[in-house]
């Protein structure tokens, strides 16, 4: 049989793909063939750091390689992530970063050691979760309402806490404060334990803080829950209105965590890492222990993840300009 120029071409682009396939194959198979290091540029005990160990336990189990988380807080983030952004693309530097941090730090600061877009590559978003406002029982307002006319009526009185300059209780805060031109003071504390014991004793009559923090305080009476900024309701605060519910759709604010690796990743370990948290989340004692911490599971593709990269870096820009907020 005789073949034409273009019969060997089409043979061998065909014999090039299939040997791609194969090789990307084969790399997953091998993959990883030593630990991976997951970066949380968080202090331990925060709730990046607790999903964190959550997910690398799982990886750790389903991969049969070990997952090991290391700490690298600082700067608000920047630091581990400016770190994870210098890893080789390899798929054994995984960062795990709260994703309003990842998406606010570049406005908040001067200079942060990253590119959002460029410098990496989505995963996976494993869980998300919102901001719990809640008052001390002292406060006279029961709704969102009654809050907003409590503080025009006292300007300058009313004070709220959260757990530092930059988080997204702070620029959730904002998002109220700016959205109907309240005279409100933030106070910054250094952890969120911090700023939801603060509203617990009275020194600031508001919070915004997460569930996992505030919750406990909501059920023991000790604080009083009037809305929570995303979405969907919390399961765990069923007969809580969002603030869309409650009237005031502009004060929204899903918190998301965001699994990224190094820009240039292999687009295998890449869909691999994607897969396997997305069967971890779903494990029924897994989706327990993240409602129990106030997160929901979520799925999202990496192009669902670029966009929403996308999406939230202007947004937060806008919120911090217009609260003139500086990082210290």
């Amino acid at each position: 049989m005789k073949w034409s120029r273009r019969n060997l071409l089409q043979l061998s682009a065909a014999a090039a793909a299939g040997l791609c396939a194969t090789s990307s194959r084969t790399r997953a198979q091998a993959y990883p063939a030593r630990p991976v290091r997951v970066i949380v540029p968080f202090a331990a005990g925060g709730q990046a750091d607790v999903i964190a160990r959550l997910i690398a336990q799982r990886l750790s189990e389903g991969l049969a390689q070990q997952f090991y988380v290391e700490n690298a807080p600082g700067g608000g983030g920047t630091i581990g992530t400016g770190r994870a952004a210098q890893a080789s693309p390899d798929g054994y530097t995984i960062l795990v970063q709260d994703g309003i941090a990842f998406t606010a730090n570049p406005s908040l600061y001067v200079k942060v050691p990253y590119d959002a877009i460029r410098d990496f590559d989505p995963v996976a978003i494993p869980a998300t979760t919102m901001q719990v406002l809640a008052v001390h029982p002292s406060v006279e307002a029961r709704t969102v309402q009654e809050l907003v006319a409590l503080i025009r009526a006292n300007p300058g009185k009313f004070s709220y806490a959260t757990a530092g300059v930059g988080t997204g209780a702070h620029l959730t805060g904002e998002l109220f404060r700016n959205s109907f031109g309240l005279d409100l003071v933030h106070v910054p504390y250094n952890s969120g334990a911090q700023s939801i014991g603060a509203a617990v004793g009275g020194h600031t009559p508001i919070s915004f803080g997460s569930p996992a923090a505030t919750i406990p305080q909501v059920n023991d009476g000790k604080l009083r829950a009037l809305a929570v900024g995303g979405k969907k309701r919390v399961r765990e605060l069923p007969d809580i209105p969002t603030m869309r519910e409650a009237g005031y759709p502009d004060v929204e604010c899903d918190a998301w965590l965001v699994v990224l690796l190094p820009a240039g990743a292999p687009r295998d370990i890449i869909a691999l890492l994607h897969d396997e948290i997305a069967r971890a989340i779903a494990l029924p004692q897994v989706e327990a222990r993240l409602v129990a911490l106030g997160f929901e599971p979520a799925t999202a593709s990496a192009d669902e993840i670029g966009a929403l990269i996308k999406s939230e870096l202007p947004k937060w820009a806008g919120v911090i300009r217009a609260a003139g907020i500086k990082a210290n």
